[in-house]
């Protein structure tokens, strides 16, 4: 298989504003990439024909890619289901490119999603571990990173469709406050944990490009306060390595002090996701026969389920995160594995986005960090869970965080 390396996004911005390369000259880059590799990778759905390179905005002319379900004009939303074969072209971009648009990120195309960012696996490799799942549903937007055809792509995240990707391959990724843009534009699974998302070769990257997005200036990296999570299994040995490292290095790294909160929340939002799933594609679930059978099931378990179960996952949700800002106060983030081990191995399933669920049941902020690499050589990513809309601050702690690991 192809040697892949990540593509720097600060690397590129710096080049760009001392003219050593023009936003075409990036464009063509990328699209050399893709025509060089993803037959193997098959990361992307389709490219725009032509595109305009911007020149303005502090990415001015850096290549991006748009998940499948996020409406990028020119381009069909297909969402990786035979339902949208014949979807016709998307009229406008949805809210969250045109503000990548604003800031001078020029979309190329679009990457390859789960069925409706669920479970069912596309086609797509995984360029950081072959033989393995790039994870879901974001994995082209993951594996392009990884395989270096753009340095930005887009996401979400409704369980850990973002974080899991980045781990499994590799790369860094942010999944943004829940609410913080507008999700006017994409197909949605469930409105209460829907979330934007980006992912890039390193976590300066995401920084840089979460500036650039929101006009938030960079917080430069310094040793944080942190709440350390293990999530058990396979994954706790290295969360615990990560947490004596970095407390050698001047973090402050304390025990979570009450795990039975972080089970309770893990339990309630498959509840809420399930319930919202069914009434959020309502029009798929009449055709359930026509879907994967984990999509299916889904739809079919959440139109199944009482109202009093969904109000009472909601109410622990909203309980659960009035104790974790208790519980936060005085620390920057939370310390989490990104996921309950590697990459498994084959293209049949995405893995289980566990390590997610308890913090995307509140809408926090989460910063994957790369870095680690499993006994076998696998990548293997950590998270940091930060309070909500202080995304800045939490790129700043994970920036710091991933000096350790690579230094």
């Amino acid at each position: 298989m192809t040697a892949y390396q990540p593509w720097s996004l600060r690397a590129l911005v710096a080049d760009l504003a001392a003219g050593r390369t023009t936003p075409e000259a990036a464009v063509a880059r990328a699209r050399k990439r893709i025509v060089a590799t993803d037959a193997e990778l098959r990361a992307w759905v389709a490219q725009l024909p032509s595109v305009e390179p911007a020149a303005t905005g502090p990415l001015g002319g850096v290549p991006l890619a748009v998940k499948d379900i996020i409406d990028l004009a020119g381009l069909p939303t297909r969402c990786g289901s035979a339902l949208r074969t014949d979807a016709p072209p998307a009229a406008s971009d949805a809210a969250i490119v045109e503000q990548w648009r604003r800031a001078g990120a020029v979309p190329i195309g679009k990457t390859v999603t789960t069925e409706f960012a669920f479970f069912s696996p596309g086609p797509t490799a995984n360029p950081a571990a072959p033989g393995h799942t790039p994870g879901g549903s974001s994995s082209g937007s993951a594996a392009a990173v990884a395989a270096g055809h753009v340095p930005l792509a887009l996401g979400s995240q409704t369980a850990g469709s973002v974080t899991r990707p980045a781990s499994f391959c590799g790369v860094a990724a942010l999944v943004m406050s829940r609410g913080r843009i507008p999700v006017d534009g994409v197909t949605g699974l469930s409105p209460s944990l829907d979330s934007h998302g980006l992912l890039a070769a390193t976590t300066s990257d995401t920084a840089l490009a979460w500036s650039a997005l929101t006009g938030d200036p960079e917080v430069p990296p310094r040793p944080p306060r942190l709440l350390v999570w293990h999530g058990g299994g396979e994954v706790r040995p290295a969360v615990e390595a990560v947490a004596a490292r970095l407390g050698s290095a001047g973090a402050v790294v304390e025990e979570f002090p009450d795990p039975g909160l972080v089970a309770s929340l893990t339990a309630a939002h498959p509840v809420v996701m399930a319930y919202e799933a069914a009434r959020e594609r309502a029009a798929e679930l009449a055709v359930a026969d026509r879907l994967s059978e984990q999509l299916a099931n889904l739809l079919r378990t959440g139109a199944a389920m009482p109202r009093e179960d969904y109000e009472q996952a909601q109410a622990m949700i909203a309980a659960g995160g009035r104790r974790l800002a208790e519980l936060c106060a005085s620390y920057d983030a939370v310390l989490a594995p990104a996921a309950p081990g590697p990459a498994p191995a084959g293209l049949s399933a995405t893995g289980d986005p566990v390590m997610s669920r308890p913090w995307q049941a509140l809408g926090l902020p989460v910063a994957t960090v790369p870095g680690l690499r499993s006994d076998g050589g696998l990548p293997l990513g950590i998270q940091l869970v930060g309070r909500v809309r202080e995304e800045a601050a939490l790129l700043g702690a994970a920036r710091w965080v991933e000096g350790r690991l690579r230094g």
